[in-house]
């Protein structure tokens, strides 16, 4: 019986030790992706601004820019590119909606962004764009990576249609989650302007025809929980300004837009709250399944051995001596 007890917990140690790499290194990379319906909004505010008031061409402070900025998943699109793919992605149509105190339209921007469910690199097909633009996107946009790294990445600007580097600055804790915090800068860079212009009848190609031309800088922050690779906060030091032509009236230049854009608090709890909960099923598979079955399978070994070796002992010399029929004399 310790014979067939120690060969099934040896098979056992053995299913658990295979098993434990097979979590990390297998099951992991299938199972933890981005949904294709996934759909998130986000509100963030730049108080005290400043903001170009169209009808004057002159640029004022406001007390608020709102900016609402939305992700949505296309499953339709989704499936239809991973035919040609091979390979899980999910499809986000977002949209940058910037309204001002009073309610009006400053600017709205669509994109669609392309991407791997899992690492999160972007799969360039049909339909890749911003504001209507394609585009070819290289590095990452609005996600990190699954087991973010502490090392710089690179993040891909919509507004200036380019990617450049986002450095890891450090890990920091915010609201009780370990972060990593990126920064990236964009240097002033001549970006075009919105095809919805907040003024009817002012269109990108009538200001062009003006001489007209829009700058954009910004530094750009990010707090990311590194085991989701979810963003829990972010800000954008954001200033735009246009320069030149007949539309400023002599004018070297004017501030279309200059604020500190920040997450609005309401959505920062529920982002915080939503990122702890999605870690634990990435823990799951990233180290307490994985190191959990590797103990067990080492105890069911050493259980298998110490039971084999039991099997195998001799008998007691003393208790055969004692049961030996003594000889029969006469």
């Amino acid at each position: 019986m310790r014979r067939k007890s120690s060969l099934v917990l040896l098979a056992l140690a053995v299913f658990f030790a295979a098993l434990s790499p097979m979590l990390r290194w297998y099951a992991f990379p299938r199972l933890a992706k981005i949904p294709a319906h996934h759909y998130q909004d986000m509100v963030l505010e730049a108080k005290d601004a400043t903001l170009l008031d169209y009808n004057s061409m002159k640029a004022k402070k406001v007390p608020k820019v709102t900016v609402v900025q939305t992700l949505k998943g296309n499953v339709e699109a989704s499936e239809e590119i991973e035919k040609t793919v091979g390979k899980d992605v999910v499809v986000w149509d977002g949209l940058s909606y910037v309204q001002g105190p009073d309610g009006k339209m400053v600017s709205k921007i669509p994109e669609r962004y392309i991407f791997d469910a899992h690492t999160q690199e972007p799969v360039h097909a049909t339909g890749e764009t911003v504001d209507g633009d394609p585009v070819t996107r290289k590095g990452i946009e609005f996600k990190w990576p699954f087991l973010t790294e502490k090392r710089d990445y690179e993040y891909f600007d919509a507004q200036a249609r380019i990617t450049a580097p986002i450095h890891y600055r450090g890990t920091q804790d915010f609201r009780g989650v370990e972060v990593y915090y990126f920064e990236q800068t964009i240097p002033w860079t001549k970006v075009p302007f919105p095809k919805a212009m907040p003024v009817a009848g002012i269109t990108p190609e009538s200001v062009a025809e003006t001489g007209t031309t829009r700058w954009y800088t910004t530094v750009r922050k990010f707090w990311v929980e590194p085991l989701t690779g979810a963003p829990v906060y972010g800000e954008e030091i954001h200033r735009e300004e246009l320069r030149g032509g007949t539309l400023l009236g002599g004018r070297e230049k004017v501030t279309a837009f200059a604020g500190h854009v920040k997450m609005r608090e309401d959505y920062i709890e529920h982002t915080v709250d939503l990122v702890k909960s999605n870690r634990w099923p990435i823990l799951l598979l990233t180290s307490y399944l994985p190191w959990g079955f590797l103990v067990l399978g080492i105890l069911l070994l050493s259980l298998s051995l110490y039971l084999e070796a039991r099997s195998r002992r001799p008998a007691d010399p003393a208790a055969s001596d004692a049961a030996e029929p003594e000889p029969v004399t006469a």
